[in-house]
């Protein structure tokens, strides 16, 4: 199965918009007709014990916490919406990453509208929340959480990123490789190669050693390998200029005269 190749640095940067714009609509949106149709701190069910609405403003966070420094939930929002619009100027070329990371963007941006512009004043704003679903808390005591569409983004797309990072896909598109993804070999995982300064253990020099630098031009020897990312542009770029030479005709392909 082939691999596609890294989004371009602005595709990447038009899908973290773009969904983050959608989910920031969606929540202003939720919010506006909960505001217009709900009863201020009456319980309204809509599926029993499962899901029912509750209208109320949060000056902190999640559980009511912090009530009495609402601007530090404010200039927090600000700064995780400014780190992820700079990853995605200058890091993010994973199509997962851009979609788990656009999704969190709105999310944030949804709550941090309501700091900024909602009563009672700028920066102070209440966050307004809705949703109450009593099943999902099973701390005895603990008041159940009432939240809002942004909340939903945020947490589902915390723990999103939190699976990219554990099955090892890197924000510039690359993935870590799995030992099953590799030739063990009595002569390593390169299969040509020894360690530098030995040989395979009980074999002595009856294994020759490969030339590590064979095959590479002499100003290029001694350079960092390249990345898969890089690899993959190389690829790309090799296949092009196979294509371009293949559509040329046959009388202006280089190196004819040379041939005949």
């Amino acid at each position: 199965m082939t691999r596609r190749p890294p989004l371009r640095q602005a595709a990447a940067g038009i899908i973290i918009a773009s969904l983050a714009v959608l989910v920031l609509a969606a929540d202003q949106f939720a919010k506006y007709l909960a505001l217009e149709n709900l009863p201020y701190q009456e319980p309204v069910e809509v599926l029993g014990d499962f899901l029912s609405f509750y209208l109320t403003r949060n000056p902190g966070a999640a559980f009511s916490l912090g009530e009495e420094v609402t601007w530090i939930f404010t200039i927090a929002l600000a700064a995780v919406a400014g780190v992820i619009a700079w990853l995605a100027a200058t890091r993010v070329r994973s199509r997962l990453w851009a979609v788990a990371l656009g999704l969190l963007l709105g999310g944030v941006l949804g709550n941090l509208t309501d700091r900024l512009f909602r009563d009672p004043g700028f920066a102070v704003g209440h966050v307004v929340d809705f949703i109450n679903t009593p099943w999902m808390w099973f701390f005895p005591g603990m008041s159940p959480a009432i939240y809002n569409i942004a909340d939903i983004f945020i947490v589902c797309d915390m723990i999103a990123i939190a699976l990219l990072v554990l099955v090892g896909v890197h924000m510039d598109g690359s993935r870590d490789r799995g030992r099953n993804d590799e030739e063990e070999t009595l002569l390593g995982a390169d299969g040509d190669q020894f360690a530098p300064g030995g040989a395979v253990a009980g074999f002595g020099s009856e294994f020759p050693v490969a030339d590590a630098d064979a095959g590479i031009p002499a100003d290029e020897r001694g350079l960092p390998p390249l990345s898969e990312s890089e690899q993959l542009e190389v690829e790309a770029e090799a296949e092009r200029e196979a294509e371009e030479y293949d559509a040329e005709p046959e009388h202006r392909r280089p190196g004819r005269d040379a041939e005949i």
